[in-house]
């Protein structure tokens, strides 16, 4: 009782045809998620299967309004967002870069949705409705690592947070073997999308003045007084008179 028979004679119990029946969701599940979702996960993977339902739940809720209309550009978005929240020029750039690659209708293996790569809890939490729609996405992405940036006063703590829950972050970055690693993702990133500092522009230097020439001596000016002349002096061509007094 309770058994089959199979080909070549071999007995399976009934029970064990439970399994393929029970993987069969969890195949379909895993592999809805790596072909809608642009991603890469095991068809047996286990992990997180209800938040993986539910993400393809919003993406099959979300799809039809794309079909036709193509989604505006996050370059403008991202920095519209980094403007209202205050975060620094760049940073969410970067961090979206790293969760999604900039891909609108990613799904993570764990269930992320979107360009930020929100998990459901977390969207709900930032009142993210649709969490495929890049305006309402990255606002909502936004407005979560500004949170964290206001709560650590440290990118890197932040980062670290918007990875990991700001729970799991006690003054340092957690080790659990991703969120390490993340962060330097993100940091590195950084470095190339938040804008370079002015380079001040150096002057050229001031020739040296020439010098202007010497000015020649200046020669005494001539007398206009002709030079006397002495007392005895002989007018020339006059003779001398002769004295005409006479001594006794």
């Amino acid at each position: 009782m309770g058994r089959k028979r199979a080909a070549g004679g071999i007995e399976i119990p009934g029970w064990a045809w439970l399994v393929p029946c029970a993987l069969v969701p969890v195949v379909l599940l895993n592999l809805g998620v790596a072909w809608l979702g642009e991603t890469q996960v095991s068809p047996l993977s286990f992990s997180f299967l209800q938040t993986k339902a539910r993400a393809l739940g919003a993406y099959v809720a979300h799809r039809p309004a794309c079909v036709l209309d193509d989604h505006p550009p996050l370059e403008p978005l991202i920095a519209d967002a980094e403007r209202r929240h205050g975060i620094p020029p760049g940073l969410l750039r970067a961090l979206i870069q790293v969760e999604s690659e900039t891909r609108v209708h990613r799904i993570s293996p764990a269930g992320a949705m979107g360009p930020g790569q929100l998990m459901p809890d977390t969207a709900a939490l930032m009142r993210v409705e649709d969490p495929f729609d890049p305006a309402t996405t990255v606002d909502g992405s936004g407005r979560y690592l500004a949170e964290q940036l206001r709560r650590f006063r440290d990118v890197r703590l932040a980062v670290a947070a918007y990875n990991a829950g700001p729970g799991s972050v006690n003054g340092r970055v957690p080790h659990n073997g991703e969120t390490e690693f993340y962060v330097a993702k993100v940091l590195a990133a950084y470095e190339h999308t938040k804008p370079k500092a002015p380079v001040a522009a150096k002057r050229p230097a001031a020739a040296p003045k020439a010098k202007a020439p010497a000015k020649p001596a200046s020669r005494p000016a001539a007398s206009s007084k002709p030079p006397a002349r002495l007392a005895n002096q002989v007018t020339w061509g006059q003779a001398p008179r002769a004295s005409t007094s006479l001594r006794p």
